[in-house]
C-alpha cells in the first residue's frame, strides 16, 4: 500500500470551511489601504540572500537560524522570503520608484521561516505589509499608525488589541545606549540565559524583548533607551504622541519594544493581544531610515507594518467575530438533462442579475426527493426546482427552506423580480 504524502511540519493547508474568513480579511485590507490611497506591488517569494544578511542584519535570529537558504543550479545563493520590507525596498530601488519620490505601497502574500510551529507561528506564514517611503516627519508615521488602526477596526478587533509605542532614536543615539546596556548586563552575566548570554556580543538590544520569566525583573531595571534619546527623536516621538492622542488612539509607552530586525530607527509600534497566548503580536512595524542606504539606493525617509494574517484569523475566531457566510443562498434542482440544461442558464442570469447572490447547483443526479435533502444540509435559505413540468410550462418552483410559508410557482421571466424581494438581507 502507497504511503501518503503528508504537508510539511509548519505548512499549513487553509480549508474551504477557513477560506471565507481569509477572504473576508483580505478583502477589508485591500479596502481599507486604497481608501488611504496605497498602491499594490507584488514581489518574488524567492530573492538573492543577500539581500536579507544587508537588511535584517547578520546577526538576528531569523538569518543565523531561520531562514530557508539554498543554492541554485548556478550555485547563486537564494532565499525564500522571510518578511516583506527588504524585498519591497529592492523593488523600489531597482525600478527607480523610491529617490525624490513620494510612495505609499502595500502587499500581501506568504513567508517563510525555519521556526518551531506553534499556535499563530508557522513555518509559512502570511503577512499584508505596508510600506510609506520619501517623508520624514512624524504626521506620516501617526497616518501609518490610524491605518493600522482603521483596519483593526473594520475587522472588529480593536476592543481586543493594545497599541504600544517606542523609539529607538538614530543608531548614533543607540550605540551609545549599547554600551550602557552591554556594561549593565555584564554586571549581570549570571543572571542571563543561554540565549541572552549568545545575544550580549551580537545583538544585545534583543535582551530586552526576551519572554523568559526569569529575565523579567533583570530587564526591567536595566537602563532605558528613551533616556540615551537625541533630541531630534525625542522631539518626533513627542509629536507622534501628540497626534495619535489628538486622534484619539490609545497607546502604552513600552520602553523594552525594540522589534527583531536591525534595519528599525526612531518610531517602532506593535499591536498585541493578550487573547492568543505567547504569540500575541498581531501587527508591528516603525522607521527604518537607514535602509536604502544599506541596500545601496540614495538615501529616503521610510516606514512601514506588517500584519500577520494567521493571527488575525485566530484572533476573530478566538472572539467569535462574524463574517461572510460562504453557505448559498439558493439551492437549484433538476430532474432530467433538459431541465439541468436550462436550469444551468437560469442560475447564471439569477448570479449576473442579482448582486452578491450565491447560487449552488446541484449535479450528480439523483431523485428531488434526495436533491432536497442535500439542499436542506447545505443551509441555503431557498431551493428552486426546475422539474420536466416546470421546464414545459416556462416556469420555476421556489420554496423556502429555513420558514414555513408556501411555494410558489412563477414564471422564468418574473423569477429573479420575485427573488429581489425575498433576498436582499441576504446580499453579503
Amino acid at each position: 500500500m502507497v504511503t501518503p504524502i503528508q504537508a510539511i511540519r509548519g505548512m499549513n493547508d487553509i480549508l474551504p470551511q477557513e477560506t471565507f474568513l481569509w477572504q473576508h480579511v483580505e478583502k477589508i485590507l485591500r479596502q481599507v489601504l486604497h481608501s488611504y490611497t496605497y498602491q499594490e506591488i507584488r514581489m518574488p517569494i524567492v530573492e538573492k540572500t543577500e539581500l536579507f544578511k544587508r537588511s535584517i542584519g547578520e546577526a538576528t535570529d531569523i538569518v543565523e537560524k531561520e531562514m530557508y537558504t539554498f543554492l541554485d543550479r548556478n550555485n547563486d545563493s537564494l532565499t525564500l522570503r522571510p518578511e516583506g520590507t527588504a524585498g519591497c525596498v529592492r523593488a523600489g530601488i531597482e525600478h527607480g520608484l523610491l529617490y525624490n519620490q513620494i510612495q505609499r505601497l502595500w502587499y500581501i502574500g506568504p513567508y517563510f521561516r525555519h521556526e518551531r510551529p506553534q499556535k499563530g507561528r508557522y513555518r509559512q506564514f502570511h503577512q499584508c505589509g505596508a510600506e510609506a517611503f520619501g517623508m520624514e516627519g512624524p504626521d506620516i508615521d501617526a497616518e501609518l499608525i490610524l491605518l493600522s488602526a482603521q483596519i483593526l477596526k473594520q475587522l472588529g478587533l480593536l476592543p481586543y488589541v493594545t497599541l504600544q509605542l517606542n523609539s529607538l532614536g538614530t543608531s548614533a543615539a543607540r550605540a551609545t545606549y549599547r554600551d550602557k546596556l552591554v556594561a549593565y548586563l555584564t554586571q549581570h552575566q549570571d543572571q542571563l540565559d543561554e540565549d541572552s548570554q549568545r545575544r550580549l556580543t551580537s545583538n544585545p538590544l534583543r535582551i530586552l524583548d526576551s519572554k523568559n520569566p526569569a529575565m523579567q525583573n533583570l530587564i526591567h531595571h536595566a537602563p532605558k533607551l528613551i533616556d540615551y534619546l537625541d533630541e531630534e527623536s525625542k522631539q518626533h516621538f513627542m509629536q507622534l504622541q501628540h497626534y495619535l492622542t489628538a486622534a484619539g488612539v490609545k497607546f502604552e509607552l513600552n520602553p523594552c519594544l525594540v522589534r527583531g530586525l536591525d534595519y528599525y530607527s526612531k518610531t517602532v509600534f506593535e499591536w498585541v493581544t493578550t487573547e492568543l497566548g505567547a504569540q500575541g503580536t498581531v501587527c508591528a512595524g516603525g522607521r527604518y531610515d537607514s535602509l536604502i542606504d544599506q541596500l545601496g539606493g540614495k538615501s529616503t525617509p521610510a516606514l512601514g507594518f506588517a500584519i500577520g494574517l494567521e493571527r488575525i484569523v485566530l484572533l476573530m475566531q478566538q472572539v467569535n467575530q462574524l463574517v461572510p457566510s460562504h453557505i448559498p443562498h439558493i439551492y437549484f434542482m433538476t430532474d432530467s438533462p433538459a431541465a439541468f440544461e436550462r436550469g444551468v442558464q437560469l442560475a447564471d442570469e439569477l448570479r449576473e442579475k442579482i448582486s452578491g447572490v450565491r447560487v449552488l447547483m446541484h449535479c450528480g443526479g439523483g431523485s428531488l426527493k434526495n436533491q432536497f435533502k442535500k439542499a436542506d444540509k447545505s443551509g441555503a435559505q431557498f431551493a428552486i426546482i426546475l422539474g420536466e413540468q416546470e421546464l414545459a410550462a416556462n416556469v420555476v418552483a421556489i420554496k423556502s427552506l429555513r420558514e414555513n410559508i408556501p411555494q410558489v410557482t412563477i414564471s422564468q421571466v418574473e423569477m429573479i423580480a420575485h427573488l429581489e424581494t425575498v433576498l436582499p438581507k441576504l446580499k453579503t
